[in-house]
């Protein structure tokens, strides 16, 4: 095992999306392509529904694990000004829509979407409604952090139809918490989780992280069978991103020295995987765990989970939209992200200007390759047609070594990943994106693999 960590522990992408943000092709893109990509994909799939994302960006306090986009303060009388401005892009979409949309997905992320009083939470999403109708089969979620989620929050956002909560845990040591910048004691995790059992949320998540500073082994089996004894639904169990050259200072609450070595990573993750399965949770896709009664357990079983810029989800949409500072949409054609900056985003709406600042239009090789890619992040397996061979036998040769290592099965048509291979599933994805091999970045992008 430490033979394999050695040799394929590499910087590679994480593949929310192909291809990835660092090689979109911004030069051929603009506002009007990017307006005409969601008008057609809005026209091909509007009675499927859409799918959104909000970005909640204020925290509090900052955590250092975290490589969100984020705006620390504690200054509340910024939230209903943030709300304006997010409903007025909203506007602008529906504008382009040119009639009600279908919401199938609605996600409230962050920074801390917890952040905002009840209230304006409440605003927030009559305002969304005010232009849209909510699917048959909808699914609305959002992150509550579990410092500062309220009974009246949780209460508030499942009368308005949300049923779904994933409350961010990391890890239970003081130590470990301490480094984060994230001190949560296990009762606060206990009364929120209970709080939205007895609500009535059918979905409730945890997400753990293992490679954290000064994270050992038994703090990983700590939290997990902590983590248990509250039977959350689902579980996101994944590596900690160590990218300071991206994020700055944000990830310099410790010294190099504290985080754990790439094999004692993988043991983290062996472990903590082992004891989750003995649980009875099962593994989803990469870094995803859900019992079998969890819907997304459940999208697995019947072939339909999908994964966009949200992470894996059991609902599938062709157009996702997402909302507010940094947020990233899809039409299925293209992407877009939203400026960083919330003065700039602010000023943006206000006049008019949906205001994204990057983003690619997909061409057909891209399209061939982003779907073989996602059924390999989804249903570890993907296969083609003899008129695809000149685009995928090359990918296959390149994985010949990961086959040799028992990492996968390598058919005539079809490559499949082994259960000892799911650990390498970001490796597998990177045979295949011909940016990647194309453009042979040399500065470092991207998050080691393991």
């Amino acid at each position: 095992m430490c033979q394999l960590i050695q040799k394929y522990n590499v910087a590679g992408p994480r593949y929310t999306s192909y291809p990835t943000v660092p090689f979109w092709n911004i030069k051929e893109f603009s506002g009007k392509k990017w307006n005409l990509s969601v008008q057609q994909s809005f026209k091909e799939s509007s009675e499927e529904g859409i799918s959104l994302y909000i970005h909640l960006p204020f925290c509090e306090s900052l955590c250092t694990f975290c490589g969100c986009h984020k705006r620390i303060t504690k200054r509340h009388e910024v939230e209903v000004p943030y709300i304006q401005s997010v409903l007025k892009e909203w506007q602008l979409y529906c504008n382009l829509f040119g009639k009600k949309p279908i919401i199938k997905q609605l996600h409230l992320g962050g920074g801390t979407p917890t952040f905002f009083s009840s209230e304006n939470l409440q605003m927030l999403v009559k305002g969304i409604f005010r232009k849209a109708h909510k699917a048959i089969d909808y699914e609305f979620s959002f992150e509550g952090h579990p410092n500062n989620t309220t009974y009246e929050q949780l209460e508030t956002l499942f009368e308005l139809g949300f049923r779904r909560v994933s409350f961010g845990v990391q890890d239970y040591n003081l130590k470990v918490q301490r480094a984060i910048h994230r001190i949560q004691p296990f009762e606060n995790v206990k009364r929120v989780t209970e709080w939205a059992r007895q609500i009535g949320y059918t979905s409730i998540g945890h997400d753990i992280i293992f490679g954290l500073p000064h994270q050992s082994k038994n703090d990983v089996i700590e939290t997990v069978n902590k983590t248990n004894l509250l039977r959350p639904d689902r579980l996101a169990f994944y590596s900690y991103a160590h990218t300071p050259w991206l994020k700055g200072n944000g990830q310099r609450g410790y010294k190099e020295e504290d985080l754990p070595t790439a094999d004692e990573k993988r043991e983290q993750y062996e472990v903590g995987k082992s004891l989750l399965q003995q649980h009875g949770y099962y593994e989803i896709g990469m870094d995803h765990f859900a019992l079998p009664s969890d819907s997304l357990y459940q999208s697995v079983k019947s072939g339909s989970l999908h994964r966009n810029f949200m992470g894996y989800t059991d609902a599938t949409t062709q157009l996702m939209i997402g909302l507010g500072v940094s947020s990233i949409s899809d039409s299925w054609y293209g992407f877009a992200q939203n400026v960083k900056s919330i003065e700039e985003y602010q000023h943006l709406v206000d006049n008019e200007v949906i205001p994204i600042f990057r983003g690619h239009i997909l061409t057909d090789e891209d399209q061939s390759i982003r779907q073989h890619i996602l059924n390999l992040m989804c249903r570890l397996e993907t296969s083609w047609t003899r008129e695809d061979n000149g685009l995928m036998q090359p990918a296959a040769q390149k994985l010949e070594e990961m086959e040799k290592d028992g990492l996968v099965n390598i058919g005539k048509n079809r490559i499949v990943i082994t259960e000892k291979g799911r650990p390498y599933v970001r490796n597998v994805c990177m045979a295949f994106d011909l940016y990647l091999q194309r453009d042979k970045p040399t500065n470092r992008l991207f998050s080691m693999t393991v």
